[in-house]
């Protein structure tokens, strides 16, 4: 389960606070990498099935969903691990699990995605509790249907125990600590008390994403986190405007004992208040971007806040951040992280950026294209040097594009154009020619490649259709037995006469 009413959306404060602008964002990204960050909260094991629906049951009015594939990542708390480790921060988790095959799978989940960063998780087994476990069934990027299975009532006096014991002994080393609450049972009244008083011990200061209306159970905390609704119910007080959440947070400051409040509004941005006046309050006002899932996005704000704040930024920072980062996992189909490059690219405001946003490295790329999958997109792949673009590139890009949704260029490193055409080429750069293939309609995404061909591209990617002029047989084509292999198709473009890079430098040279 994620916390899907937490979208701020980002990135421009209101001039209350500095803008991170150039250097700045790379430096404050920088600072993230390593920060050793304590996770406590309810962790859960996400379950997305897809398929297709074709039909309605002849035994009840409603869709037949035929399974096509599973996945499983990690939900709750487990999200907020996530998030942390793709920051590049070092997260430690402590969590409570069943004794059951889904408390193995969330341990397994868990260990993958932060042992790259020397994070750790320890997962302490509750016999006779069951592992949370949301399903989620979709089709055509739609829910159709959840099915959760919660535990039942509070942990017992033992297992408590030991998760106090073990967030105590965690506490030494860690820079800052989130206590994920989604109100599953394992942040009782006692484990809240004991952890944020040993913290405050150590002046470490604690970020609570919080549940329920008693925000005083949280007392002694540095920040909490709510979203607006959770704001409105907490302090009795509305939230529709900047003024209104304003009252609200210095209310929830004043009556429950917190130190900060960094309250996501969804639409209406974030709301950073650290005391009374108007000085200590700050609203980042959001960004309009496209939204195809806010599910997540609470896990977010709090990970990269927390990350920031224990990497000593400024409050006003680390919000920025974490509303940049909300912004582009709202852009995101299902429970998503943000990257640092990801978060770089937001924060910058130049035109150029603009076109470079199409730009990506393989990594985000495959990210990439799993959302389009979802989506029911197909996906096609092309390349070549593109050096000096002329009519009959244009021609094929956009033949290309029209034999899928969505089209990625492969495109020849510059190194890699030098082996192939000689010392003399090319004669753009790969930053240029990247930057005009991304400013065509017909190009969705450009990723440069360093190898001879795009054989590794195309194996991590997968693409639907693959596309090559047609001078080449389909026995030339690098990666055609691959795609056909797994059912894609291969397109040979007809090729627009009287057109050639090499030609046109020749021709310049002889003038």
């Amino acid at each position: 389960m994620t916390r899907d009413s937490k979208a701020g959306t980002p990135d421009r404060s209101d001039g209350a606070g500095p803008d991170l602008a150039g250097d700045d964002v790379s430096a404050a990204i920088e600072r993230l990498v390593g920060v050793p960050v304590l996770v406590l909260g309810d962790i859960m094991l996400d379950r997305f099935v897809y398929g297709a629906v074709e039909r309605i049951s002849p035994e009840a009015p409603i869709p037949v969903l035929r399974i096509e594939r599973e996945t499983a990542m990690l939900g709750g708390a487990g999200n907020v691990l996530r998030n942390l480790a793709a920051l590049g921060a070092c997260p430690r988790g402590i969590a409570v699990v069943g004794e059951d095959t889904a408390g193995a799978e969330v341990e397994a989940l868990a260990r993958g995605c932060l042992q790259p960063v020397g994070g750790t998780v320890e997962l302490i087994r509750a016999q006779g509790r069951p592992t949370t476990i949301k399903d989620r069934f979709i089709s055509s990027g739609q829910q159709l249907l959840r099915v959760d299975r919660d535990p039942e009532g509070v942990l017992g006096e033992g297992v408590e125990a030991r998760v106090t014991a073990a967030a105590l002994a965690a506490l030494d080393g860690a820079a800052a600590v989130i206590l994920s609450d989604y109100g599953k049972g394992l942040l009782s009244d006692g484990v809240i008390a004991a952890v944020i008083a040993a913290a405050s011990v150590r002046d470490c200061p604690v970020i609570v994403d919080p549940k329920g209306r008693d925000f005083a159970r949280y007392r002694g905390a540095a920040w909490i986190t709510p979203n607006r609704r959770e704001l409105q119910e907490a302090s009795g007080l509305p939230t529709g405007d900047d003024a209104a959440v304003a009252s609200a947070a210095l209310k929830v400051i004043g009556e429950a004992g917190i130190g900060a409040v960094l309250a996501t509004r969804s639409e209406q941005g974030m709301t950073v208040a650290t005391g009374v006046g108007a000085t200590q309050v700050h609203h980042l006002k959001a960004e309009a971007r496209e939204v195809y899932d806010v599910s997540g996005a609470g896990d977010t704000v709090v990970a990269a806040f927390a990350a920031a704040i224990g990497a000593g930024l400024p409050a006003i920072t680390a919000a920025q951040l974490a509303n940049v980062a909300a912004a582009i996992v709202v852009g995101k189909l299902g429970t998503a992280v943000a990257r640092p490059g990801e978060i770089l690219h937001a924060l910058h405001a130049s035109e150029l950026l603009a076109a470079e946003a199409k730009v990506s490295d393989l990594e985000g790329l495959a990210d990439q294209v799993a959302r389009w999958r979802q989506a029911g997109l197909t996906v096609g792949f092309t390349n070549g040097c593109f050096d000096l673009l002329h009519p009959g590139h244009v021609s094929l890009l956009e033949q290309a594009r029209k034999a899928c949704d969505r089209l990625i260029v492969g495109l020849n490193s510059d190194a890699s154009v030098r082996r192939l055409k000689g010392t003399l080429r090319p004669v753009q750069g790969e930053a240029a020619r990247a930057a005009v293939l991304a400013s065509l309609a017909s190009v969705n995404r450009v990723v440069i490649f360093g190898e001879d061909t795009p054989l590794k591209l195309i194996e991590a990617l997968k693409p639907d259709v693959l596309v090559k002029g047609a001078d080449y047989s389909l026995a030339q084509v690098v990666g055609a037995d691959i795609v056909q292999r797994y059912g894609g198709r291969v397109v040979l473009a007809e090729l627009a006469p009287g057109h050639s890079t090499t030609a046109t430098i020749e021709k310049l040279a002889g003038g």
